[in-house]
């Protein structure tokens, strides 16, 4: 019934509408569709990892000149396009798109100001990290028929061209001082060496070479085998060679010495603007700041209270250690029994989902070991979306190096889990792709805000989903908290010029427990995806006072389940957004 509820909710605005006004909606859901399939054409990778192999064999150079000019072009059509609405006349679905899609060219034609394409790459996260993903064969680049790897052929020769534009951007960036911090140009010189190997044992872009299905036979097969060989071997390993050269040989010398954006060119403008992009609020970089100071001494004064309770006689940094160090936290002796412990969550968790949201996605999930390509630059467990069309699971990557060297406590592995799978990510994204009742591009991802505040709010849930229960895992989610709490401090103070690297990697350590291996990861994470850390917090106590809100509002109306089903039920959005549409909400439960 309440899933009925919802439905009826959301379309409400419809009933009662002249048949103009229905025209007006059904064209404007049109050009919605419009945009999506040209974002498709523009972003090709995206429609690869959405499950529509239409351009499989394309990459976007969209670095250059020309890929730029079109795509200021787009986003200024489609903004005069949704011009002509009046967003007033909308109903509550219909205003939400339309408020999206608006924020959304908004904020790309404003990014296009301040050159974010003389800093295109970092060690987190980077399209060379992601064709290493595809290149492996188990990812979202399908290699099962002759026509599959005719297109991966054809993008390997894509992302040759985009490397020499990309290496010609970041020369552009060193002419005028808009360069990577040093620390990072030392991470991924590595990563580029690793995907440039030659060793077809060793180098996991050789694998889809090793694993031509049985269906491909005869001529078909040999010449497959050929052609991906030599497209290996001239193109795709020698393009991150060069980039691996240009990094060490050229770039590297030009690299910044600070941590953060404020110390280059246009950097201090181009941070102003991540934090908006990131939060999707208008709160200064101080004001966050400021409130990451008060959740950290917040959530330090509630791990005091569980070292007491703990019986521990030290000081907190002693019981820091204590927790890092003592093998009872590090139970594990492979990376199966890592893998094993977060499947047993899963289980766990599984009988009281009930008690928080009605709606349950249909997408597979699945646990996997991160590739070893990628696992040495992770600092902790990450989710990857599945296909829109469900071809493909949701995936729960966790990096295991040293399995013997995971400890339960840092990891806060159930509060992970409950974070970046379920209820969280897998939940909230699965359910926002199956919602064929939004417009296409409003199913796909766009706002970390939203995203991660969900799946951050859903750890304080842990409780009433069967965990927390002893104290390495309580301690484990307070130092999970503490983690994003001190982001808030840590992205500002790094990007203001606040703190140089060694102060943030000394604050982490001060202030959770934590080795300073993870703490150097975790910094240099911040340093290379400004503004991204912020928004964990920031969704997380935005939902917390929406849902104060309106419990206020509604006394015994509320309902914690229908808010949460209300919550996932039109997908993310802005977090001004949000509350228009909860307001909304709330005044029909009313």
């Amino acid at each position: 019934m309440l899933k009925i509820t919802i439905l009826l909710f959301a379309y409400c605005g419809y009933a009662g509408q002249d048949a103009a006004a229905q025209a007006r909606n059904l064209s404007l859901h049109r050009l919605f569709e419009d945009y999506y399939k040209e974002s498709l054409q523009l972003d090709p990778i995206t429609a690869t990892f959405s499950g529509d192999h239409r351009y499989d064999d394309q990459l976007a150079n969209d670095g250059a000149a020309p890929y730029l000019k079109q795509k200021e072009q787009s986003d200024k059509k489609y903004l005069g396009l949704l011009s002509e609405y009046n967003r007033a006349s909308l109903n509550t679905a219909d205003r939400i798109s339309f408020d999206v899609l608006k924020d959304m060219l908004e904020m790309d034609l404003e990014k296009m100001n301040y050159h974010p394409e003389y800093l295109p790459i970092n060690q987190f996260s980077s399209l060379p990290l992601l064709i290493g993903q595809l290149g492996s064969g188990n990812s979202a680049q399908p290699f099962q028929t002759v026509k599959d790897y005719n297109n991966w052929i054809k993008r390997i020769a894509a992302f040759s061209t985009w490397t020499d534009t990309t290496i010609a951007n970041m020369k552009k960036g060193m002419a005028i001082g808009m360069v990577l911090p040093k620390a990072l140009v030392l991470k991924m010189i590595p990563q580029m060496e690793d995907l440039a190997g030659k060793d077809t044992a060793k180098n996991i872009l050789f694998l889809p070479l090793n694993k031509i299905p049985a269906a491909i036979q005869g001529s078909d097969r040999e010449r497959i085998k050929h052609d991906l060989l030599q497209a290996l071997i001239t193109q795709l390993l020698p393009a991150y060679q060069r980039l691996a050269d240009f990094l060490k040989n050229d770039y590297l010398q030009h690299a910044a010495d600070a941590a953060g954006l404020s110390a280059v060119t246009n950097g201090a403008e181009l941070y102003k603007y991540y934090v908006r992009y990131f939060t999707t609020t208008h709160r200064s970089p101080e004001e966050i700041y400021e409130t990451g100071l008060k959740e950290v001494a917040r959530i330090t004064a509630a791990i005091e209270q569980q070292k007491v309770q703990s019986g521990f006689k030290g000081s907190l940094q002693e019981f820091f250690v204590f927790l890092r160090t003592d093998r009872r936290f590090m139970p594990f002796k492979t990376p199966e029994q890592v893998l094993n412990a977060y499947r047993q969550i899963y289980d766990k968790i599984t009988p009281h989902l009930h008690t928080i949201l009605s709606l349950t996605p249909k997408s597979k999930f699945e646990i996997r070991r991160v590739e070893a390509f990628r696992e040495a630059s992770q600092n902790g467990p990450s989710y990857t979306i599945g296909a829109i069309d469900g071809s493909r699971p949701g995936i729960f990557y966790v990096p295991i190096p040293d399995a013997t060297k995971i400890n339960v406590t840092f990891m806060g592995m159930e509060a992970t889990f409950i974070h970046e799978a379920i209820p969280g990510h897998h939940y909230q994204i699965s359910l926002q792709q199956e919602n064929t009742t939004l417009p296409t591009f409003r199913r796909q991802i766009n706002y970390s805000a939203f995203t991660e505040g969900w799946a951050m709010y859903c750890e304080s849930f842990g409780k009433q989903l069967g965990c927390y229960n002893d104290m390495a895992q309580q301690i484990g989610a307070l130092n999970n908290e503490i983690h994003r709490a001190i982001r808030l401090v840590l992205d500002v103070g790094i990007h203001t010029g606040k703190m140089t690297r060694e102060a943030a990697i000394a604050y982490m350590l001060q202030h959770e427990s934590i080795s300073e291996e993870e703490a150097v990861t975790s910094v240099e994470r911040y340093m290379a995806m400004p503004g991204q850390a912020l928004s964990y917090k920031t969704g997380q106590l935005e939902i917390f006072r929406l849902r104060d809100k309106y419990q206020q509002l509604l006394g015994p109306r509320f309902n914690i389940v229908s808010f949460h089903d209300a919550l996932l039920a039109q997908g993310d959005m802005p977090l001004n957004v949000l509350e228009h549409y909860l307001d909304d909400w709330a005044a029909a439960q009313q």
